[in-house]
């Protein structure tokens, strides 16, 4: 049942996605357009990756160069790249998140809907 025994309000949910969908979108504007970087090694390799999770630069200090022990620095990349995906996963949760609760938090899905 709805609060008061009423049908509920269709303009006001309408209105209610609309602005979700506009936070949605603006969030999502702002994640792509942010960067992050991950680190291995010390700081010997570091990955830069966008909000939206591409890989825009990758920097190798000459110190992490050892061409008999090509092996380390491929696993040193590998961890910089991953180092970089869970601070994007990261930047993700903050920028999303206060919108995810809304968008199903509770019955009804934040929307006031119960059952949906």
């Amino acid at each position: 049942m709805f609060p008061g025994g009423g049908q509920p309000d269709l303009a006001q949910l309408m209105k209610q996605a609309q602005q979700m969908q506009q936070q949605l979108v603006a969030a999502q504007e702002e994640l792509a357009a942010r960067e992050v970087t991950g680190t291995a090694g010390g700081g010997l390799v570091s990955a830069t990756m966008t909000g939206g999770g591409d890989l825009t630069a990758l920097t190798i200090a000459p110190d992490a160069v050892d061409p008999d022990d090509l092996e380390t620095l491929q696993d040193l990349v590998v961890a910089a790249v991953r180092d970089a995906k869970r601070a994007v996963d990261q930047l993700a949760a903050d920028t999303m998140g206060p919108l995810a609760g809304g968008l199903g938090g509770g019955p009804g899905g934040g929307l006031g809907l119960p059952g949906l």
